[in-house]
This record gives structure tokens, C-alpha cells and sequence, in this order.
């Protein structure tokens, strides 16, 4: 079940708004992607578990990921606690990733830095060899991801680096509207909420396309990062 990368969000469709596009792009080079959502988004004001379940397999087929669960963690109230550590540790040992996406160190919803430190510090202890875990009745193997960046997502927070998605925007949109109940709509009969306005849905390429300005591209995904990236060579920079 190893995969290359591994990507996690506190509800369904925190993946698709701050890396979709990346994730798009991984794929096409022939990369393997896993997306693992900690709640079901419950309490979300529009739809429901059910809805939000629907369309997270309608984004990935989108976006052409294989493998995603759902840990079923409570939405709202998520802690760093030990067995929501144990779950996660589980999770980063069955899938092996070399590189961890998750959510933003800190933004609008409390459970987005919340789930930002509970993976953080699960990552470290799925390295921790006397830390033993079992899964469908084999011990598991331990497993640290060599690098964890944090995708950005209600708040303008400053990127440590960039990633290309010229290519992949419009597939970035079109799995994020995959979630029909979440965002705009001037059909729908359900409350307005912060990200179903039409200003929300148009931020999603005003700040890809800015993020592109900055860094001589059309469009990028900015990514914060817990530890130095060191380069091998300078291939493929954008200058």
C-alpha cells in the first residue's frame, strides 16, 4: 500500500482547495497518491456526511486518486490526543509516504491547525520503534514521512516555496466543485456560508495566478514547510 505521497485534511475537501492541483500534476508523472480525511465534515451548515462522502469520491475520481478513507474523527472537535495520534500513526505506517501534505498551520476553522499539529506530531511517532501498532492483525512496520508541508488555505499565509499547477488548474476547480453543496451555487436554497460566495470560488485562481506572478508561472500552490529543503541540483527551477 506504499504510495509516494500522502495527502490528509481535517474535513473532505480541505485537500482539493489547498493541493489539488498538485496532486493532479503528481499523477500525471506517474506518482501514487493517497488522501486520508480525519472528520466527515458533519457540521458543516450545507449538505451532509452523506453528500460530503459523494462528492469526495466524484473529486477523486477528478483528480485520479486510488486510495482514500476517512478516519471518522469528530468534526469540531478535534484534539491532539493519544488515540487520535494511534489512528494516524496507523495510517502514515500502512501508506508509507515519502511526503506528508496537511493542513495549514493556522487559519479561519479551529480544527484546520488543530489537525495541522495532531499529524504533525503523529508523523513523529510512527517513527518511534517501540511505539507498536497492528493492522488487520500484522505488526506494522515504523514509517516517518521525510518531508511535511502544509498546504494554505482561508489565510494569506506566506509560502515557503511553490509548486507549479499551470497545467492542472482547471482540474484543481473542477474537483473543488465536485463538492456541489459546499460552494457557490446561485441555485442552491441553503445558507450562504464564508466559502459558498462567488468571491471565494473566484480566490481559488486569483491567489494561484498571484502565487504564479510572484514566481514566474501562471499558476502555483503555496506550501509551508516544517524543516529545510536541500536541492540535489537546480533543474527544473523557474528563475
Amino acid at each position: 500500500m506504499k504510495v509516494d505521497f500522502l495527502a490528509m485534511g481535517a474535513h473532505p475537501d480541505d485537500v482539493e482547495l489547498g493541493c489539488g492541483g498538485t496532486l493532479a500534476k503528481l499523477i500525471s508523472e506517474g506518482k501514487t497518491v493517497a488522501i486520508v480525511d480525519l472528520t466527515r465534515g458533519e457540521l458543516g451548515t450545507r449538505g451532509t456526511d452523506q453528500t460530503r462522502a459523494q462528492e469526495a469520491k466524484t473529486a477523486c475520481e477528478i483528480l485520479g486518486i486510488a486510495h482514500r478513507e476517512n478516519l471518522g474523527m469528530k468534526d469540531g472537535f478535534l484534539k491532539n490526543s493519544d488515540e487520535y495520534q494511534m489512528q494516524i500513526v496507523k495510517i502514515i505506517r500502512k501508506y508509507k509516504p515519502e511526503i506528508l501534505f496537511c493542513n495549514a498551520i493556522d487559519d479561519r476553522h479551529p480544527d484546520h491547525a488543530k489537525a495541522a499539529k495532531l499529524i504533525s506530531d503523529a508523523c513523529f511517532l510512527a517513527g518511534l520503534k517501540k511505539i507498536e501498532t497492528e493492522l488487520n492483525g500484522e505488526n506494522q512496520e515504523v514509517w516517518r514521512p521525510k518531508q511535511i508541508f502544509h498546504y494554505i488555505q482561508w489565510k494569506n499565509i506566506t509560502p515557503d516555496f511553490v509548486y507549479d499547477i499551470s497545467d492542472f488548474m482547471n482540474k484543481k476547480i473542477e474537483a473543488c466543485l465536485a463538492y456541489k453543496t459546499q460552494f457557490y451555487n446561485p441555485e442552491s436554497k441553503e445558507p450562504i456560508t464564508p466559502i459558498a460566495t462567488k468571491d471565494f470560488l473566484e480566490s481559488l485562481t486569483y491567489r494561484a495566478q498571484d502565487l504564479g506572478r510572484l514566481s514566474g508561472v501562471n499558476f502555483a500552490e503555496g506550501f509551508t514547510t516544517e524543516k529545510l529543503i536541500a536541492f540535489k541540483n537546480f533543474d527544473g527551477i523557474v528563475c
